[in-house]
């Protein structure tokens, strides 16, 4: 969330922040209802202080035995005016903050301005798989194995939606452990196992809500959401703390189901592992100080490397331009791994930097050191990023370490958890 005095002092930056990301929002209305607000609480200020010092004036009439009713009756009349304006104050704030909820993050001046072909790749590691034969597609390969069964997925839930079978689902297990063993015991995060149903609180703060509610399962009748992604309740731990200076960094990672409606009319018809209702993924969030982040944000990006270069998946490194970059983000690296049978560049991790926008939604704040001249309580910065989200991992490896025999290879790092396998066939 933006600051209403932020806006109010950077309107012209808001505006144009606003007109890069293709959007429009009537400021004027925002900044009419500030106003509105203002004005209520400078009167309800005054008037408070006016009654407290009509109660003392009576109070000492009444001491003196003398006459009091006309102070009485002017006394009634500013409470009835206070009782006015606090319900005045109270529906104004209310539809303030609905305006200011929907009201996106300011994009980093250093990403480009535009669509999502205006993304910029930043860098690139590996080379595309060289096969001396036409490659399957994940979906021919695990038909083949018998590893994904999209019919029985399909029957038990949906359409997009996926059951792993047998070295299928050993395979996912396999990534899993890896992911978390990798950033818990090289990148210094803290593994914590969160519910997978958050309040509506929690995706407020982490920007899901109100803007994209369509795109996520609600519970029918309890105000509970199914986690698009673990970055809503490990950023919502820490909502509504104060933290301690010397705390941060703090670093969570942690696995969880993802699920997603994908209401838009571009997820409905896409087959096989592409495009999913249902998907697991490691998430890495960071709570780091303002001076902090952006450094911070090319640290992540490298935890999420890792895992594909370890991996053996070639990849690319893009950076997203302004109307491309989620609701909450400042800034957002994309990891793209290439699939050979599909022939594509799948996102594989988002790493953004959100500033304070998700902290101040949902009140996270740190206290700086005494010795330190700054304001002794201010947001902390968080950051997220996948590291990294299945299935489209899983796409990449069955297709980029296919044989010619049908089998899939399995990449070095995975065999110790998979009974040292070397191949699926």
């Amino acid at each position: 969330m933006l600051d209403i005095k932020f806006i109010k002092e950077n309107l012209d930056s808001v505006k144009k922040s606003l007109k890069d990301r293709g959007l429009t929002i009537d400021l004027d209305s925002l900044l009419q209802l500030e106003d509105s607000r203002r004005k209520n609480l400078n009167e309800l200020e005054g008037l408070r202080a006016e009654k407290n010092k009509a109660n003392d004036e009576i109070t000492a009439l009444l001491k003196k035995k003398q006459d009091a009713k006309s102070r009485i009756v002017s006394m009634k009349a500013i409470a009835e005016r206070i009782d006015q304006l606090e319900d005045n104050l109270k529906e104004t704030e209310g539809e303030l903050n609905k305006l200011l909820l929907v009201i996106p993050n300011i994009p980093h001046a250093s990403i480009p301005i535009g669509d999502a072909t205006k993304k910029e790749v930043v860098r690139t590691w590996g080379e595309p798989p060289k096969l001396d034969f036409k490659p399957f597609t994940h979906i021919e390969i695990s038909r083949n194995l018998g590893i994904i069964d999209f019919g029985a997925a399909a029957k038990i839930s949906g359409s997009n939606f996926v059951l792993y079978k047998g070295w299928g689902a050993k395979l996912e297990r396999a990534l899993i452990n890896f992911m978390l063993d990798l950033h818990t015991k090289k990148h210094g995060y803290t593994e914590v196992f969160t519910p997978f149903l958050v309040n509506r609180a929690s995706m407020t703060g982490t920007g899901q809500l109100p803007k994209m509610e369509e795109d996520m399962y609600r519970l029918k009748d309890e105000d509970l959401f199914l986690i698009p992604t673990a970055e809503v309740p490990v950023t919502n731990i820490l909502r509504s703390e104060i933290l301690e200076e010397k705390d941060l960094p703090i670093y969570y990672t942690a696995y969880s189901a993802c699920f997603r409606r994908e209401a838009g009319s571009y997820g409905k018809d896409t087959k096989g592992l592409i495009r999913v209702h249902q998907f697991d993924k490691v998430e890495m969030v960071k709570f780091v100080k303002p001076e902090a982040s952006y450094d911070e944000l090319e640290k992540l990006v490298r935890d999420a490397e890792e895992v594909l270069q370890i991996l053996g998946l070639p990849y690319r490194v893009v950076v997203l331009p302004t109307q491309d970059i989620s609701f909450a983000a400042s800034k957002c690296y994309d990891l793209e791994a290439y699939a050979c049978g599909v022939d594509t560049w799948l996102e594989v991790s988002s790493c953004s930097n959100f500033e304070s926008f998700q902290a101040r939604r949902a009140n996270i704040k740190f206290r700086r050191t005494a010795a330190d001249k700054r304001p002794t309580s201010e947001y902390v910065h968080t950051l997220n990023g996948s590291g990294i989200a299945l299935a489209r991992t899983v796409v990449a490896i069955l297709e980029n370490y296919q044989q010619k025999d049908g089998t899939v290879l399995i990449p070095q790092a995975l065999r110790p958890y998979l009974d040292g396998k070397e191949m699926i066939s």
